[in-house]
């Protein structure tokens, strides 16, 4: 046998199964109409718009259609993930290749069948958001072009206290695979020390999640806290892999993405296709698969077959609920030896004992300013040092993006041969309704004679723009 063909068979890589064949996991029948497929699940009827509209052409043909037979053929394990929670929709309406955008209200026109909850934000505004608690419910979000699934860590019985500790394992651009899996396991150690149990999944792209379900004992402030200080407490023990600094020009390995348990935050559930070429999956893992597993080796096509062959990894989770007070002793002592908060993401008001929510690539001129005001009650902290990036791109579109930072690297041969894998930061960046990729470079690593200044980005596309000269003006 092949080497490949033995690290496929530890893997566990199971023959594709027809798209076409899985409908009748979900006990539904299709009638076809003009451009409108429509769906009998369960007793409810779905109809599912231009069906035969591509929405993975590359590496994988799958049209809409196939994608709502993929959610149905996984509907025991992808419906667990969300039922009775509010979700936020990620509308992929022109398929997995082009941009989406992101919708918190129920749509007005939706079956009287489906149920919804108003869900509160950090901005104080409301939304009314869909649930999805069964696979017709799934289908019908699917149609609305949701390719992944956005659950919110609460149950509808109590939207202020979350039921489980989401630990996003995030890698910086060039990050081994492999250290992402040695990350993964130090968390399942601490958890153990802290009397939680973790359950891995890949997140569907470079990294991996791992979540814990708790007592809905806690706000979640007290949820993020606890997760800062289990990020910190892993950056401690493995400090060349992994990190809890917010500023991405600051991190390096593995971050522990904490501000996912804040408020307002989802990740993709179980079972969520993400948006890349091969449709891969989010895909649930038993702890003595990860030493041996690949991101790539779940994908639509494989995800029905291992469902079936092994079971749903994450079927017990709900009977595993603990408690969170160790982590937040953790927290405690991390405070008491000058640890404090960490930065919240940018549109949560400032919060009680944040830093200065403020870049290091910014900081020198965020120093000058708090420089001038007067406290009676503390001393200023001491500013940071000031980091020469530049902006290389801005687009809607990250391939254009990317595009632009290789044309940037041709021009300025010499500059690019001295970066670091961390020294390239992808950044999106995330508005009301859509993302958009900004790309900058840290020329710290490069000789100060030859840095690059500051030039036009190429393409120089950036969404906001124009709403923020409109709101310097009103300043």
């Amino acid at each position: 046998m092949h080497r490949a063909d033995a690290a496929a068979q530890n893997r566990h890589i199971f023959v594709p199964v027809p798209l076409r064949s899985t409908i009748s996991s979900a006990n539904a029948t299709m009638a076809k109409k003009e451009s409108t497929a429509v769906l009998t699940i369960d007793g409810r009827e779905v109809r599912i718009s231009n069906p035969d509209k591509p929405y993975f052409s590359r590496d994988v043909k799958l049209s809409k259609l196939d994608v709502v037979k993929y959610y149905l053929s996984v509907a025991s394990g992808a419906v667990a993930g969300v039922r009775d929670r509010p979700s936020m929709l990620k509308r992929f309406v022109n398929g997995a290749e082009r941009e989406p955008f992101y919708q918190k209200r129920a749509p007005e026109n939706r079956p009287e069948w489906l149920r919804t909850v108003t869900l509160s934000f950090p901005s104080g505004r409301t939304a009314e958001e869909v649930v999805v608690d069964d696979a017709a419910g799934l289908a019908w979000i699917v149609n609305l072009g949701c390719i992944e699934l956005h659950p919110h860590a609460v149950r509808t019985d109590d939207l202020d206290h979350p039921d489980e500790l989401r630990i996003d394992l995030d890698p910086i651009p060039g990050v081994e695979w492999a250290d992402v899996r040695r990350v993964a396991m130090e968390v399942k150690k601490l958890l153990e020390e802290v009397g939680l149990r973790g359950w891995p999944k890949t997140s569907g792209s470079r990294g991996m999640h791992v979540n814990a379900r708790i007592q809905q004992r806690w706000t979640f402030t007290e949820v993020r806290r606890a997760a800062l200080a289990l990020s910190r407490e892993i950056e401690r023990r493995a400090p060349t892999l992994a990190t809890s600094k917010w500023w991405k020009e600051e991190r390096h390995g593995v971050f522990l993405d904490y501000n996912q348990n804040a408020k307002d935050r989802t990740t993709c559930s179980a079972y969520s296709i993400r948006p890349l070429p091969d449709a891969r999956v989010s895909a649930p893992l038993r702890w003595e698969e990860i030493p041996n597993c690949e991101p790539g080796d779940f994908t639509v096509l494989t995800m029905p077959a291992r469902l079936k062959e092994v079971g749903d990894p994450n079927a017990l989770m709900d009977d595993a609920a603990g408690s969170l007070q160790q982590l937040l002793e953790l927290a405690d002592r991390d405070e008491a030896a000058g640890l404090g908060d960490a930065p919240w993401p940018p549109h949560f008001r400032k919060m009680e004992g944040e830093p200065a929510r403020v870049a290091p690539s910014r900081a020198k001129s965020a120093g000058k300013a708090a420089a001038k005001k007067v406290s009676t009650k503390r001393t200023p902290a001491k500013p940071r040092s000031r980091m020469p990036l530049i902006v290389v791109a801005n687009s809607p579109n990250k391939e254009a993006a990317l595009a632009g930072l290789e044309r940037w690297k041709e021009r300025h041969a010499d500059a690019a041969s001295h970066l670091a894998v961390d020294d390239v930061l992808v950044d999106s960046m995330r508005g009301r309704s859509s993302t958009w990729t900004r790309i900058r470079v840290n020329l710290r690593n490069v000789p100060e004679k030859i840095r690059p200044p500051q030039e036009t980005p190429d393409p120089d596309d950036d969404p906001t723009r124009v709403w923020r000269e409109e709101r310097g003006k009103r300043r």
